[in-house]
C-alpha cells in the first residue's frame, strides 16, 4: 500500500476524533497522486474527494492492495506498517492540538522526494515521499 497522511510539526494527525486541518490544494495533490490507481479512504475522509475518485469503507486499510493509495486521518496506521511500501507526508508546518499522532519512524525510510508549495489555507505545505 501507498500511505498518505497529513501531520503537524509534532506528528499530530487528529484531535478529538477530527482532522486537525484541511487544505483544498492538498486534496487536489492527493487526487493527482492517485490518478489511475485506487484511492482508499475512511467514510469520514470520503467527503473530501469526489465520489468517483475514491473507494471508502471503515476497514479500507485492511482491504488495500499492494499498489493502492490509502489516505489516513483518524486511524493508527502502525498495525499496517508491514504492508506499506511508500508514505507520502503532507506537513502543515505549524502546530495544532492533537491526540492522535503518526507513529511510524520515518528515519527507517528513505526520503525520495520533497516539495514545498503554497496551499489554499496554509502559506507553505511540505510534501515528502518516503520509500522503504
Amino acid at each position: 500500500m501507498r500511505l498518505i497522511v497529513c501531520i503537524d510539526d509534532k506528528g499530530g494527525m487528529a484531535f478529538n476524533h477530527r482532522r486537525q486541518s484541511r487544505d483544498r490544494v492538498v486534496t487536489e495533490k492527493i487526487e493527482g497522486l492517485a490518478r489511475g490507481d485506487v484511492l482508499r479512504t475512511s467514510l469520514y475522509s470520503a467527503k473530501l474527494f469526489p465520489p468517483d475518485v475514491i473507494e471508502s469503507s471503515e476497514d479500507y486499510l485492511s482491504q488495500a492492495a499492494e499498489d493502492d493509495f490509502c489516505f489516513a486521518e483518524l486511524e493508527n496506521v502502525t498495525p499496517y506498517e508491514h504492508q506499506i511500501k511508500e508514505i507520502t507526508v503532507f506537513r502543515w508546518n505549524r502546530l495544532y492540538p492533537a491526540d492522535l499522532y503518526f507513529q511510524i519512524d520515518l528515519t527507517q525510510w528513505k526520503l525520495v522526494h520533497t516539495e514545498d508549495f503554497p496551499g489554499n489555507s496554509h502559506e507553505k505545505i511540505t510534501m515528502e515521499v518516503y520509500r522503504i
